[in-house]
């Protein structure tokens, strides 16, 4: 969709990226950190300080005491820690459980490693939840993993503390292994608290927790990210890592070690910047005749157009282009069966006017 946006002209609420400028001080420490000299290849696992920061950080918001040197890797992005979690613990025909929708680099990591995806669909009419009577029924002696993923892509759902215990619960009598995917872990709204497995002693024992410098930063693209994980874990997934990319960008890390040296609050600002944004597109978005699902996390707003063509939900996604100027994702994509519910998925981590233009075509349709 990016594609068809950049080639039709279109305004791009399709990939989840930022449009705006990341902090200037930050991008000033990244090329201060080149011209320092930092240039060469930092240790695989990653600088030192900034392994040190991420478990500062886990201790500061989750309670969670990891050992920067076993517990913590810094990673070419969450996609490449995500895909290195899953490679290490996938072996052929063991099965992994995915809640659907979900982020389309999982179901192919796990094949990859000749594993088998299981898809638990999530509860489309009770804004996305998790049935975990269904999850429970889908477990068997082959399962080796579940995949979760909080904030949640695409729909903007978060797992609540009850869900966390109905997975301990679940957990309880057997050796699955939870990978986490939480890399908008600080873009919460309504005063919802985001629940990381780390929060949970009998969740972190057993899991790998993903996360997003890029996410969390608005630098996408240095593709910074993290895993915290048990220190056997580590071991492993830090062999598919050292062997994938070796090491992720040296200046990036040694900026963000020193941006967080100075504005040691940057994420708590996160919640209030995006919360703002989501509330001026649903504003927006009234004059149109989409209708919104509520949106908890992430910097994403699924829309249904039920209400205004039956179309499958490609072909709307392509319409919208061509004839609105506006690209969104259709969330079919993100089911391995295409299940299409009539759903669009928009980002707003856009600049405000960028929002408000495109609301404004859209509610030509």
């Amino acid at each position: 969709m990016t594609a068809k946006a950049q080639a039709a002209g279109a305004l791009n609420l399709a990939q989840g990226f930022p449009n705006y400028p990341p902090p200037p001080d930050l991008t000033e420490l990244a090329i201060r950190a080149i011209r320092d000299g930092y240039n060469q290849y930092a240790p695989t696992s990653g600088l030192p300080e900034l392994r040190r920061l991420v478990a500062e950080h886990v201790q500061r918001h989750y309670g969670h005491t990891a050992d920067p040197e076993t517990e913590i890797t810094i990673t070419a992005g969450a996609t490449e820690a995500l895909f290195i979690a899953l490679s290490a613990v996938t072996f052929p025909d063991d099965e992994v459980v995915l809640l659907e929708p979900c982020y389309d680099c999982y179901a192919p990591t796990i094949q990859l490693a000749g594993g088998i995806p299981i898809p638990v669909p999530l509860d489309e009419q009770k804004n996305f939840c998790v049935d975990w009577e269904m999850v429970k029924r889908r477990i068997n002696r082959k399962t080796k993993a579940i995949v979760l993923n909080t904030p949640h892509n695409p729909t903007g759902s978060v797992l609540t503390e009850a869900d966390m215990n109905a997975l301990i619960a679940i957990l309880q009598n057997n050796d699955i292994i939870v990978v986490s995917d939480e890399v908008y872990e600080h873009i919460v709204f309504d005063g919802v608290r985001h629940e990381s497995v780390l929060r949970y002693p009998e969740l972190a024992a057993r899991s790998m927790m993903i996360g997003s410098f890029g996410k969390t930063l608005h630098v996408t693209g240095w593709k910074t990210g993290y895993v915290v994980a048990p220190p056997t874990y580590t071991t492993e997934l830090r062999k598919h890592h050292s062997q994938t990319v070796f090491a992720s960008a040296t200046p990036f890390q040694k900026a963000i070690v020193d941006y967080f040296a100075l504005r040691p609050n940057h994420t708590e600002g996160l919640r209030t910047f995006f919360q703002a944004k989501r509330d001026l597109f649903a504003e927006a978005m009234k004059q149109t005749r989409f209708t919104p699902y509520p949106v908890s996390g992430s910097y994403f707003q699924l829309y249904s157009y039920a209400g205004i063509s039956d179309e499958p939900d490609t072909d709307f996604c392509d319409r919208l282009v061509k004839e609105c100027g506006v690209a969104a994702i259709p969330v079919s994509a993100f089911y391995r069966d295409k299940t299409d519910h009539k759903l669009l998925r928009f980002c707003f981590a856009k600049e405000d006017a960028h929002l408000l233009e495109a609301a404004e075509k859209l509610s030509k349709l």
